[in-house]
């Protein structure tokens, strides 16, 4: 018999999916519903297959567990050595992400192209202000720095609007549709410079860990935008103040910081040129994110019981997807 724990609060309606992957695989399973933070240990180390982003602690290597699928991109917590049993297959949700952080990305470049953050804070102190000249993406140049699903959809809306798009990623390959220029993240610092709007989607991994050095920041156009939806510890808080108080950029936008919740005494709080959301271009905020997440989990959880090849596998060496 199969155990599988589904640890994420899910529709009737999927819940009987789930039931029917096995009456279609003629496999014999125990289900259980639960959520990720009240899975028990004892659920979680009797499971073959899991569904949710469980404690870490909780899962230690247990050798019953073949699969761990998460509900998230980002798979940090479960990639250090003790957390997984060699024997665990880790998949993500990558896929699931791409419209809605995407259109979130879209949303805070145009705020801080039209400074309409500013004119938020103008209404706020009941002030009928001026701020003088706007900008647009027409004729731009955007720097998108991660081409996963994320990167991709958002490289799509800008150039839609008229931009020139230059894609970052690691690996050499075919440039894809929606970009202009693709170039591997070495060379980086020569296509900084170029950059109206630099947008972040970087993983978690120590590669990316303070990517955006001051020196990043002052190669960049003074009048150059940062919008980051990766990681929150692409960039230090101090680095990132520190540019734009000294005029090194524009402005900018961050759905992720270095350390979550925010402390309310940062200064980031206070910058005017900085617009803050609270890692909120995700989650399950947006319904196709939920959808997403169901069709990939679901997929494998039928490849799992039918011995078929998984998809949306980590690399365990890198953090992205397979």
């Amino acid at each position: 018999m199969k155990k599988i724990l589904i640890a994420l609060e899910i529709e009737e309606k999927d819940k009987e999916a789930v039931r029917r992957c096995a009456q279609e695989a003629g496999v014999d399973c125990e289900i259980v519903f639960t959520t990720s933070a009240e899975a028990t240990e004892e659920q979680i180390r009797e499971a073959n297959f899991i569904l949710g982003n469980v404690s870490p602690k909780k899962i230690g290597a247990s050798e019953n567990l073949d699969v761990l699928q998460l509900f998230s991109a980002g798979a940090d917590p479960y990639m250090p050595k003790g957390v997984l049993a060699e024997k665990t297959v880790l998949c993500n949700a990558t896929g699931a992400y791409g419209q809605a952080v995407s259109e979130h990305a879209f949303a805070l470049t145009m705020m801080l192209l039209k400074k309409l953050h500013l004119y938020r804070s103008s209404q706020l102190r009941c002030r009928w202000e001026d701020h003088g000249t706007v900008r647009s993406l027409a004729e731009s140049t955007v720097l998108v720095v991660g081409l996963g699903d994320i990167g991709l959809s958002y490289a799509r809306l800008v150039k839609a609007m008229g931009a020139r798009v230059i894609g970052v990623k690691r690996r050499a390959g075919v440039c894809p549709e929606g970009v202009d220029e693709l170039v591997l993240t070495e060379e980086i610092d020569r296509v900084l410079p170029e950059a109206d709007v630099v947008f972040s989607i970087l993983p978690g991994t120590p590669e990316t860990a303070f990517f955006y050095t001051a020196e990043r920041f002052r190669a960049m156009k003074n009048s150059a935008l940062f919008i980051n939806c990766g990681r929150g510890n692409a960039v230090a808080h101090d680095v990132l103040l520190e540019a734009l108080q000294n005029g090194e950029i524009a402005g900018a936008a961050i759905d992720v910081c270095q350390t979550e919740p925010l402390p309310a005494d940062s200064p980031l709080w206070q910058e005017e040129k900085l617009v803050i959301t609270p890692h909120v271009a995700g989650n399950f905020h947006h319904a196709s994110i939920y959808r997403g997440i169901l069709k990939i989990a679901l997929g494998n959880l039928a490849c799992y019981l039918s011995g078929k090849p998984l998809g949306n596998i980590v690399d365990l060496s890198t953090g992205y997807k397979k």
